[in-house]
C-alpha cells in the first residue's frame, strides 16, 4: 500500500464536514468505526457459503435505474462506488484512489472544480479494465433523456466531465453544491463496454446478469427464490472472505424467523427480526442479536396527486386518526421510536421542536365536519364530487404492517373514511406500482438521506417526480415551492451550523404539509450465526449488505 493510500483512506471529520458538506458536528453516528486497507488484496482464500435472507427480492440489477433498497442489497455485493461511508459517517475510498478534499486539491476552495483519481489495475468481472471512461460514462449516463435514471440530484450541476488519463478525470460545478460527495458515495459505477452497440439503454446484460468490479460476481438467479454470487478472487479491497453468498428471498416475515431460528439462515437482512420474537431470539443459542438505529422511517404515505389528499385538512384528520402509541406498543413491542419526521434523531439536523403528534377521533372528526367533508348514507364523507375512499398497499407478508393496516383501518373508518386494503408481492408493490406513482396510499419505509448528509432533494423537491417527468424517488408526487427554495438553499451551504437551521425549516414545513404521515424511527433486530463475522450497523447506508466484502465464518 503506498502512502498516499495511507493517508485517504479516512478524512478528518472536520474535513468530511466542512469540504464535502457530509454530516454536521454530531453527526448519524454509528456503534463502530471500520478501518480500511485501499491496497490490493487478490484474496485466494475466500471460502464457505453464507445465506443472507431479505423479505423483498432484489429485481433491479442496473444500480443507475430506479430501485429500492433491497436492490442496493445485490449492488453493493457486485458493484463498487468511488467511496462510500462507513458507520461514524466519514468517508473511505473505494475505486477513488483518495477521496478528494480541497486539503489534497481535489476541490477547490469555492467547491466547483473536482479532480478525482482513481485506483490502478481494478478489473471489470469480465476481465475488462476498469477506467476513467467508466466513471464518466456512468455519471453521464444518469442524464442520459432516454435513459430511465435513478437520480438527477447534483449530476446536473456537473459540467465538462473530461478524462485527463485512464486513472483521473476532472470536471466543474455549475454551482457549489454540498451534498456532491454524499451522491458520489451512494453512486455505483458501470460498465461502459456493456452498453457497446445497445440500441435502448434501458435493456442491457446489466439487467440480467450484473458485471461490476464488486467482491462478489453474479453467478445465477432463480426468480422469486435466490440469487448466488460467488467470490472476486481479484478484488481491489480486503476480501471477500466467502466463496459463495446466497441472497435469499422470503417475504413472510415469521417464515424468515423460523429459518433463522433452525439455521437455514446465516444472516437475518431487511425487514430482519420483527420486535414479537425479540424476547425469544435473544435466548437463541449459536445466534447474536442486536437492536440498532436506522435512519428509515416508517409513514403512511400519499399519492399527493389523487384528489382525495388535495384538502390539508384531510391530510391532518387523517394524522390524528392514527393511534401511533397503539401500533409502536402493541404491534412493535415498543422497539422503534414515535416521530414526527423523516430526519433521524440521531443526525445533527433532526428537529426536536416539531408539533408532537395527539390521536383524536374527536378532533378528527371536527375538522372534516368544519371543512365540509360530509358523511353520506354509507357513513362515507364526501365534498364536492371526492368520496374519502381510496387503497392502501404494502408488502404482503410483512405481518406487522398488515396488522398496522388492519388498526389504521378501523380508526379511519371512525371519521367516515373508508381506506381498502390491497397488498402486493414485493417485486410488484416496489416496482412500477410504486416508483410511477399508481398506489393511493402506501405504509413504507424510507431513508431519504444521502449518506450521512441531509439533502432530501430527490425526495422532497418538485422536480424529482417521476410521475410529473422528472427523475427522482419523490414517489409522493409532492409539490411545496417553499420546500424547492429551502432544498436549494441548504444544497449551496457548506457550513454545517447553517445548514442545521435550513434543514429544519425544511422539516417544519413538511410536517405542516403532511405528504406522509410520520409514524416512528425504525429500531431494527438484527441476527446472524455467531460463527459469521463482519456484519456491521451502518445508519448512513441502507442495507445490511454495505460491506459484505468483509463478511467471513469462522
Amino acid at each position: 500500500m503506498t502512502d498516499e493510500n495511507k493517508n485517504s483512506a479516512h478524512l478528518n471529520r472536520r474535513q468530511a464536514l466542512m469540504m464535502m458538506g457530509a454530516a454536521g458536528a454530531a453527526g448519524l453516528m454509528g456503534p463502530m468505526a471500520i478501518g480500511r486497507d485501499s491496497a490490493f488484496a487478490a484474496n485466494a482464500d475466500a471460502s464457505g457459503q453464507l445465506v443472507l435472507a431479505f423479505s423483498q427480492e432484489p429485481t433491479v440489477f442496473n444500480p443507475l435505474m430506479p430501485h429500492i433498497e433491497v436492490d442496493e442489497g445485490l449492488h453493493y455485493a457486485v458493484y463498487d462506488t468511488l467511496f462510500d461511508f462507513d458507520p461514524e459517517g466519514e468517508f473511505f475510498a473505494n475505486l477513488a484512489a483518495e477521496v478528494p478534499t480541497v486539503t489534497n486539491g481535489g476541490i477547490s476552495a469555492d467547491g466547483l472544480n473536482w479532480r478525482l483519481k482513481l485506483k490502478e489495475g481494478v478489473m471489470w468481472h469480465d476481465g475488462t479494465p476498469f477506467t476513467a471512461e467508466d466513471v464518466k460514462f456512468s455519471l453521464e449516463l444518469l442524464l442520459d433523456p432516454d435513459f430511465r435514471s435513478f437520480r438527477s440530484t447534483g449530476y446536473k450541476l456537473m459540467q465538462e466531465i473530461t478524462v485527463v488519463s485512464d486513472t483521473e478525470l476532472t470536471w466543474t460545478m455549475s454551482a457549489p453544491f454540498a451534498p456532491m460527495a454524499a451522491i458520489l458515495a451512494s453512486t455505483f459505477i458501470v460498465p461502459k463496454h456493456a452498453f457497446d452497440g445497445v440500441a435502448d439503454k434501458n435493456n442491457t446484460v446489466l439487467n440480467t446478469a450484473p458485471i461490476g468490479t464488486g467482491p462478489f460476481k453474479f453467478k445465477t438467479r432463480m426468480a422469486g427464490d435466490h440469487i448466488e454470487l460467488e467470490a472476486n478472487e481479484t478484488y481491489h479491497l480486503d476480501g471477500p472472505f466467502l466463496q459463495t453468498l446466497i441472497m435469499k428471498y422470503v417475504p413472510d416475515l415469521n417464515v424468515m424467523y423460523t429459518q433463522f431460528k433452525s439455521g437455514d439462515i446465516d444472516v437475518v437482512g431487511l425487514q430482519w427480526i420483527t420486535p414479537d420474537h425479540l424476547a425469544e431470539a435473544k435466548g437463541l443459542a449459536g445466534k447474536v442479536v442486536q437492536v440498532t438505529g436506522a435512519a428509515t422511517f416508517e409513514s403512511v404515505g400519499f399519492n399527493m396527486m389523487r384528489p382525495q389528499f388535495q384538502d390539508p385538512a384531510v391530510r391532518k384528520a387523517l394524522y390524528m386518526a392514527i393511534d401511533k402509541t397503539s401500533i409502536i406498543n402493541a404491534l412493535y413491542y415498543g422497539v422503534p421510536s414515535p416521530t414526527e419526521t423523516y430526519m433521524p434523531s440521531q443526525s445533527y439536523y433532526f428537529n426536536p421542536d416539531l408539533p408532537k403528534h395527539e390521536f383524536s377521533i374527536e378532533k378528527a372528526n371536527a375538522l372534516l365536519d368544519e371543512v365540509g367533508w360530509a358523511k353520506g348514507s354509507d357513513g362515507i364523507r364526501a365534498k364536492d364530487g371526492v368520496r374519502l375512499a381510496f387503497s392502501n398497499s404494502t408488502t404482503a407478508g410483512n405481518h406487522l404492517r398488515e396488522q398496522a393496516q388492519q388498526f389504521i383501518q378501523q380508526t379511519f373508518a371512525m371519521i367516515g373514511v373508508e381506506m381498502e386494503i390491497k397488498n402486493l408481492p414485493p417485486a410488484v408493490m416496489w416496482g412500477d406500482y410504486w416508483m410511477n406513482s399508481e398506489f393511493d396510499s402506501v405504509v413504507v419505509g424510507l431513508n431519504a438521506l444521502a449518506g450521512a448528509d441531509p439533502d432530501t432533494s430527490d425526495y422532497f423537491m418538485s422536480t424529482m417526480s417521476p410521475v410529473r417527468g422528472g427523475s427522482g424517488q419523490n414517489t409522493f408526487a409532492y409539490q411545496n415551492p417553499k420546500v424547492d427554495e429551502l432544498l436549494i438553499k441548504g444544497a449551496a451551504n457548506f457550513v454545517p451550523e447553517e445548514r442545521k437551521a435550513i434543514y429544519q425549516e425544511i422539516q417544519a414545513v413538511i410536517r405542516e404539509d403532511l405528504p406522509f404521515l410520520p409514524m416512528f424511527q425504525y429500531a431494527v433486530i438484527k441476527g446472524w450465526k455467531d460463527d459469521v463475522t463482519g456484519p456491521a450497523p451502518n445508519v448512513n447506508n441502507r442495507i445490511d449488505s454495505w460491506n459484505v466484502r468483509d463478511w467471513a465464518r469462522t
